[in-house]
C-alpha cells in the first residue's frame, strides 16, 4: 500500500503500538493524547501474554517481559486466613511502568503530542478529519482510535452504539510497597492469593516497584476489590472528596476520609485477616467501574479502532493490553498486504471483531462467577 498519513487519538500502549509499528512501515505517524502530563506511573503489573509478547519483539522491546516479579503458585484463603486450596501455577507480572517508558522510547518524540484533547472525528472517503478541543482541525488518510474506554473516535464509527454499559460492580484498587505490608500478612507474598465467597471477591499479587525493582522489600502489592454498587449510586461511589465528579473512575487521593475509614471497617468486617491488613495498608485507594463494550463495527471509510475503543473487557480476562496488540499487528499487517485502504480495513475488521467479542464473552463469564 502506499504511504499513509495515519493519526492516531490515544497515546497509551495501544495508541504506542500502532504508532510504532505504522512508523516502521514508513507511514507519517502522529499520535495525540488528551493528558498534559502523561501517562508514565499509571499501571502497576500486566501479565505477558502470547500478543503482547510478540508486537515487544517485532519493537524490540522484547527484553521487557522479563522485568516481572513471579507468583509462585495460587491460594485461595477461607474467611480466617487459612488456604482452602492451593494450586501449582506460577505467573509473572510485568512492570506496567517500565512497559510504557519503554515502548514510548520507541517512538519519534516530536511525533508524540501532550495535551491535544480530540473532540470529535468527522470520517469520509478519502480521508477523516479530528476536530481539537481548541477548534483547530487535522486531516488524515487513517484515524485510529485508540482512546480507551472513553473512546470519542467510536461514535463516529458507531454513531448508535458508542456507550459502555456498565456490570453492575467496581473495583476498589490499592498498590501498597511492600515493606508497607505488615508481617501478619507476609504469606500474600510470592502468590497469588483470592478469597472469594458471596458478594464477596478479593485478590492480590506482587509487581515490581516503579521503576521496575523486582528484588525482595522493593516491590509493591497489588489488591483488588470487587464490590456490587447499583447503577443509580455509580455517580456519588465516583465523586471524590472536593464534590468533583469522574465518568468511569475515582482516582488515587480522591477518596474521603470516612470513605477510607469506612473501607478498612468493611474489609475488616468481611475479608480475611491478611487481605484486610494490605486494604488498611493503602492510604490512597483507587476506584475502577467495571464496564463491558463491543463495538458493531471496527471501522469507518477511514477510521480503525483498536483496544479499548473497539472492545472493553473486563478486568478478570487480564486481556487488555494483549487484546490491544493483537488489534494492533492485525491492523499493521492487513495496511501492508493489500492495495486499497478500504479492502484493508475491511480485512482488518473481518480478523479481529470476533476476536473482540469472544474477549468480552469471557470476560462476562468470569464476572458473574466473581460476585
Amino acid at each position: 500500500m502506499r504511504k499513509l498519513t495515519v493519526r492516531i487519538v490515544g497515546g497509551s500502549l495501544a495508541g504506542l503500538f500502532a504508532g510504532i509499528l505504522l512508523q516502521q512501515a514508513g507511514h507519517d505517524v502522529r499520535i495525540f493524547e488528551r493528558s498534559g502530563h502523561g501517562l508514565a506511573g499509571r499501571g502497576a503489573g500486566l501479565v505477558g501474554q502470547r500478543d503482547l509478547l510478540h508486537i515487544l519483539r517485532l519493537i524490540g522491546c522484547e527484553h521487557v517481559a522479563h522485568v516481572g516479579v513471579v507468583a509462585r503458585e495460587r491460594v485461595y484463603l477461607a474467611r480466617n486466613g487459612s488456604v482452602a486450596h492451593r494450586l501449582d501455577m506460577p505467573q509473572t507480572q510485568i512492570s506496567w511502568d517500565v512497559l510504557f517508558e519503554t515502548v514510548a522510547s520507541r517512538i519519534a518524540p516530536e511525533t508524540y503530542a501532550l495535551g491535544r484533547a480530540a473532540i470529535a472525528v468527522r470520517d469520509g472517503d478519502d480521508g477523516a478529519e479530528i476536530v481539537f478541543g481548541g477548534g483547530e482541525t487535522e486531516r488524515a488518510d487513517l484515524v485510529i482510535g485508540a482512546d480507551g474506554l472513553g473512546s470519542m473516535v467510536r461514535a463516529a464509527v458507531n454513531p448508535d452504539d458508542s456507550g459502555n454499559r456498565y456490570a453492575g460492580y467496581v473495583a476498589w484498587r490499592g498498590l501498597v510497597p511492600e515493606a508497607a505490608l505488615p508481617r501478619a500478612a507476609a504469606m500474600l507474598l510470592d502468590r497469588f492469593a483470592f478469597y472469594i465467597a458471596p458478594g464477596v471477591h478479593v485478590l492480590g499479587y506482587l509487581v515490581p516497584g516503579p521503576k521496575g525493582e523486582t528484588d525482595v522489600g522493593r516491590r509493591r502489592y497489588n489488591w483488588v476489590w470487587f464490590r456490587p454498587v447499583p447503577q443509580q449510586d455509580l455517580a456519588a461511589t465516583f465523586t471524590d472528596k472536593d464534590r468533583q465528579s469522574h465518568v468511569f473512575s475515582l482516582p488515587r487521593g480522591g477518596l474521603s476520609e470516612d470513605r477510607l475509614v469506612a473501607l478498612r471497617a468493611d474489609a475488616t468486617r468481611v475479608l480475611p485477616p491478611q487481605f484486610a491488613l494490605a486494604v488498611a495498608a493503602e492510604p490512597l485507594p483507587s476506584i475502577q467501574g467495571i464496564f463491558d463494550y463491543e463495538a458493531p463495527r471496527m471501522i469507518g471509510r477511514s477510521i480503525a479502532l483498536i483496544g479499548d475503543a473497539a472492545f472493553v473487557a473486563r478486568p478478570h480476562t487480564a486481556m487488555g493490553v494483549s487484546k490491544a496488540a493483537g488489534d494492533v499487528m492485525a491492523l499493521s499487517h492487513c495496511l501492508a498486504a493489500t492495495e486499497e485502504l478500504p479492502a484493508a480495513l475491511r480485512r482488518y475488521e473481518a480478523d479481529r471483531i470476533g476476536v473482540g467479542r469472544d474477549i468480552v464473552a469471557y470476560g462476562r463469564q468470569l464476572g458473574a462467577s466473581a460476585l
